[in-house]
């Protein structure tokens, strides 16, 4: 006889655990939330639906999943990612190791996974809300899920709710946090991820928007939390982009502390110490009746120069002949430490994915929870955060595919 599988939730990780558990027997049923399937899949990678990362590893996640990374990473890796499309009909295109649909459109990618469920009878049911899931007494322990409308039961309950993060058009509420909690697991505090920081009031900070080439330090006191590389993004209150997103699950619980932490820029990252000195000298040479405005033209972004000479309060039109040789020389230190204060996250609204959740020591590596054979707990509602890249999805692809196997069975 089928189990009867009931999926919280319809999007990466729930679809995903849905299919597996169809394709070996088991008569699922999905319940979502919202109007449509999907939506925040549809929205990762800028619409391109970066699936997966050819560079796989468990240290690409938060040191605390690190250890159950590896194990479930074996059991259901990025190999298996590609012959899952396949299956589905998606061809996967791979960009220097970071894995897209050949379409570069996330659309395609939700529009196959609904064609995979309609093909194989998984009932989908649009605008219910999952208030919480009681545990039946019996030899063998079924449940009955209480939604906003209605009462389903079931043989086994893949939460699959998502998290916090996400913008207000996915609803991303963490709803599965309070159901998780009730069925005696521990949450973890929660924070955003893969999110940019704004700073400070009073942080001189371009007027239009920059995107630059930067290295990017965060600094506790004179501790290095992270440091990254990459397209950083900066605006008139903040700063973001990748290596900002890269860094930000290692910062955040430091800011949301109100930690003194600091953002230093280097927005010359492809030079050593010696190549900067050399060029610091062969610029000195220039330091005659052109403007300091006519100095600068070429060295950097002019928005970048902007933010270097505000801060500096010099003036444009100040002679390079009557600007000391030591002033030069912190101009240029200004390129490569640049320094920011943050004062806090964009928060979930802005955040790809959720820092913290259901704690992983409450869960086994069948992802089931413990003393709760018939109840998983799969992708962002699990401690299980990493960085961009395709790594995210690839755990809402291998927390789902082995739940909805073994829920199957």
């Amino acid at each position: 006889m089928s189990k009867k599988i009931i999926v919280a939730g319809g999007g990466a990780a729930g679809m995903c655990a849905a299919i597996y558990a169809a394709r070996n027997g088991g008569d699922v049923t999905i319940l979502e939330k919202n109007d449509k399937l999907g939506k925040k899949l549809s929205m990762t990678g800028n619409g391109r639906c970066n699936l997966s990362n050819l560079n796989m590893s468990e240290k690409m996640y938060n040191q605390s999943a690190e250890k159950r990374m590896k194990e479930w990473l074996s059991v259901y890796g990025v190999l298996d990612v590609i012959n899952f499309f396949k299956s589905l009909g998606i061809v996967v295109k791979s960009e220097d190791g970071y894995l897209y649909p050949a379409s570069g459109q996330a659309s395609t990618v939700v529009t196959a996974f609904g064609n995979e469920l309609k093909r194989l009878g998984v009932k989908v049911i649009f605008g219910e809300q999952v208030k919480s899931v009681l545990v039946t007494s019996g030899e063998e322990e079924k449940y009955i899920v209480k939604t906003n409308n209605n009462s389903y039961e079931a043989d086994k309950v893949i939460m699959a709710t998502g998290a916090l993060a996400g913008a207000k058009s996915t609803m991303s509420t963490g709803d599965g946090y309070y159901i998780c909690k009730q069925l005696g697991m521990t949450i973890k505090d929660t924070h955003p991820a893969l999110v940019g920081f704004m700073c400070e009031e009073g942080e001189i900070l371009p007027k239009a928007g920059v995107r630059c080439a930067a290295e990017i330090s965060f600094l506790l006191g004179s501790e290095v939390i992270a440091k990254e590389y990459g397209e950083l993004q900066l605006t008139k209150d903040g700063i973001s982009g990748i290596p900002v997103m890269q860094a930000s699950s290692k910062v955040i619980r430091l800011v949301d502390e109100k930690k003194p932490v600091y953002a230093l820029i280097n927005f010359f990252p492809d030079y050593d110490d010696g190549d900067f000195n050399a060029l610091v000298k062969e610029m000195l040479r220039l330091r005659d009746d052109r403007s300091l405005m006519e100095f600068l033209n070429g060295i950097h972004n002019s928005n970048v120069n902007d933010m270097i000479i505000s801060k500096m309060k010099l003036g444009y039109a100040m002679k390079m002949k009557n600007i000391s040789e030591s002033m030069v020389y912190s101009i240029f230190d200004n390129y490569r430490n640049y320094k920011l204060r943050i004062s806090g996250s964009y928060g979930f609204a802005a955040a790809q994915v959720t820092s913290g959740g259901v704690s992983l020591g409450d869960i086994r590596d069948d992802m089931t929870a413990n003393g709760h054979s018939g109840f998983f707990v799969v992708g962002e509602l699990l401690d299980v955060d990493g960085r961009c890249g395709g790594y995210n999805l690839q755990w809402a692809f291998t927390s789902g595919s082995i739940a909805g196997t073994v829920a199957s069975l």
